[in-house]
């Protein structure tokens, strides 16, 4: 089925629609020598929202805050028509022990500090950005809570966070009565997939919508790393450069380019380029809300919004889970097992006959 970005979908347990692809806003600035300058930056918002997109993903931090400065600037005309997101807990400077992390502090602080650059008096999707383990989880929640009260904040989330710390806040805030927790940021794409094992589970049973960051794994799945790339020289500067990195960091293995090979199959029989292949598989996942793409060009932003019309068979499907398949690991393996079901139906036998 073709999709648009104004096919709304709707955000966990919460009432906000937001679109089935969401713009990274990570891009906009130069500050970190790769983003999109002001005029570029300006028209992959432009034609995002003139596609009907309404959901924007930043942070506090992005860009040195040059990413939030031009959304506000951007989105001043349109404001109440867009969903924005941003993020707080960061790395701590070395001369503050109180500049990052989870803390009522941090977190007051960097909303301030959000609602200035962003140029508004609300947020519409406030997340933890990255869990910290030293924080009570009773302060983040009362935290969270009293900005959603004091309508600086309409809804609150959480990204990087182990499942059961998450499982364990959102149990508190219904017991409190305190704002709960309507969506969770993850990275998950064909070639990391390990949230099936408890992070999605999760998600889909406490009613947080999922939005994804790297779903195309750091660019790997648009087919632009080949095998040469594993044994490459580090270069100096450029494109060349940023793969180099990527080859570093372990997202090019012989695993990956295995997925990366199907995908560019696929690609090939439904006349598609691979990035709309792998966004497209995301996109078809129920579990799945909304990919953020991390566009740094108009080039890429469009031909990723041609995700939307990648309509892939169960043939197809099929052969990206099994390339891309991982071990669950104990206990979702052992339950999902050939061995539980059968002895299951065996016990329900019983029992009938019982």
């Amino acid at each position: 089925m073709t999709l648009t970005l104004d096919t709304y979908r709707q955000l966990g347990r919460s009432g906000l629609r937001v679109s089935p692809l969401a713009l990274g806003a990570a891009t906009f600035g130069n500050d970190w020598g790769w983003g999109a300058e002001q005029d570029e930056a300006r028209r992959l918002f432009d034609l995002y929202v003139e596609r009907g997109g309404n959901f924007i993903d930043t942070a506090v931090t992005y860009t040195n805050g040059t990413s939030e400065r031009m959304l506000g600037e951007f989105a001043q005309d349109r404001r109440d028509s867009l969903v924005l997101a941003t993020k707080y807990t960061t790395l701590r400077r070395p001369d503050d022990p109180n500049s990052g992390g989870a803390s009522r502090k941090s977190l007051f602080g960097a909303v301030e500090t959000s609602l200035r650059q962003l140029g508004t008096d609300y947020i519409d999707l406030l997340y933890l950005h990255v869990w910290d383990s030293t924080t009570p989880v009773e302060e983040i929640l009362r935290g969270l809570d009293d900005l959603v009260r004091q309508g600086k904040v309409l809804y609150v989330a959480i990204s990087n966070t182990p499942a059961w710390q998450i499982a364990r806040l959102q149990t508190i805030a219904d017991l409190r009565g305190w704002a709960p927790l309507v969506a969770l940021q993850l990275e998950y794409n064909l070639i990391e997939r390990t949230g099936e094992r408890d992070l999605l589970p999760m998600a889909r049973e406490l009613g947080l919508g999922t939005v994804l960051w790297s779903p195309l794994a750091g660019g790997v799945l648009t087919g632009k790393y080949s095998r040469a790339d594993l044994t490459a020289s580090s270069p100096a500067d450029g494109e060349s450069a940023r793969k180099s990195f990527n080859v570093a960091l372990g997202g090019v293995t012989e695993r990956s380019l295995a997925i990366v090979d199907v995908v560019k199959e696929i690609a090939t029989e439904l006349d598609r380029t691979p990035a709309q292949v792998g966004l497209a598989w995301t996109l078809q996942n129920p579990d799945v809300t909304a990919p953020v793409l991390g566009a740094r060009t108009v080039g890429q932003l469009r031909e990723n919004l041609g995700a939307l019309e990648v309509d892939l068979t169960a043939g197809q499907v099929a052969r990206l889970n099994a390339v891309s398949a991982i071990d669950l690991g104990f206990p979702h393996a052992m339950l999902a097992s050939d061995h539980i079901r059968v002895q299951t139906r065996g016990d329900l036998k019983i029992q009938a006959r019982a």
